[in-house]
């Protein structure tokens, strides 16, 4: 596990140098939007979606230097999603990462205009022709990354936890599952998606990577819900416990802690089963569905 932490630093690191790169502050009154977008991607945080991109890639023996920036795209909007999330009409959460939200750092319609701009960013990289030579590729990512960051994806998800954050959507397990899966599974999911694509993988290396992505996807959430109930805002990097106190549906509330981090372990296991197709090529991919089920952040 040493190994696999050292490679999540280093390709955190990696995706880092290309975020400050493509993020490249100006001298004009606009500058204040670029700070911005750089205080909310360029503060750390887990990686896990560029990681899965990256590792992803690997497999098939992608660029790095091509990788790197589809992993920068899917951590902007990852971000994007983070800042308008903590906004008062949404979570209205304060600290996010252990620091003040791009809300409270900035203000409100400078976070709004943040996340508008790195999500608008993310498409403007991966439409550029220094991420893939060929257009039918690029062309392909986008519309992954679309679909899965829009009305049936993570946006999506996002309104069915408000609806059921106002009491007007009552959730079961199964329907839990749906919106995470749409809210942060989705995301999770065309991560791993884009080293396929980058990768030109063949079909049933990409129906290994949808049903691995699939199973961590779910335990990452479970885990988070645990860590909710269970963690410290130190820890964490943000205020836990709100999902109780709002009286939400989660994981833990309906399958309670023990079968919920149960359920978390399974799918870790079954995950790494997955890629067994692979051999030891996907030995990091396999360490991380360990790692989300054992993370203390």
């Amino acid at each position: 596990m040493t190994d696999f932490k050292q490679a999540m630093t280093n390709i955190a690191d990696s995706v880092t140098e290309v975020l400050d790169d493509l993020l490249e502050q100006t001298e004009g009154s606009e500058n204040r939007l670029l700070e911005a977008m750089r205080y909310s991607s360029l503060s750390g945080g887990k990686r896990v979606r560029p990681f899965l991109v990256v590792a992803t890639s690997d497999l098939f023996g992608v660029a790095r230097a091509r990788s790197l920036r589809a992993a920068a795209a899917i951590e902007m909007i990852h971000c994007y999603s983070l800042i308008h999330d903590d906004l008062p009409a949404m979570d209205n959460d304060d600290l996010r990462r252990g620091m003040p939200t791009s809300h409270i750092k900035f203000d409100e319609a400078t976070a709004i205009l943040t996340g508008d701009a790195l999500l608008t960013k993310a498409f403007e990289v991966l439409a550029s022709p220094e991420t893939h030579s060929d257009g039918a590729v690029r062309a392909d990512l986008c519309l992954a990354f679309a679909k899965a960051a829009g009305d049936r994806g993570m946006v999506g998800g996002q309104m069915l936890d408000l609806v059921a954050e106002d009491k007007d959507l009552d959730l079961d397990v199964p329907a839990v599952t749906r919106l995470q899966r749409m809210k942060t599974g989705e995301l999770i999911s065309v991560s791993c998606e884009a080293g396929c694509l980058l990768g030109r993988a063949s079909p049933k290396a990409n129906g290994l990577l949808k049903a691995y992505s699939h199973d961590i996807g779910l335990a990452f959430q479970i885990a988070d819900d645990l860590l909710d109930v269970e963690g410290s805002a130190e820890e964490v990097g943000k205020a836990t416990g709100k999902d109780d106190a709002a009286g939400k549906a989660t994981f833990v509330s309906l399958l309670g802690i023990d079968s919920a981090r149960d359920q978390a372990n399974m799918l870790s296991t079954q995950a790494a089963q997955h890629l067994d197709f692979f051999g030891g090529k996907a030995g990091l991919l396999q360490d991380l569905a360990r790692f989300i089920v054992s993370r203390k952040f």
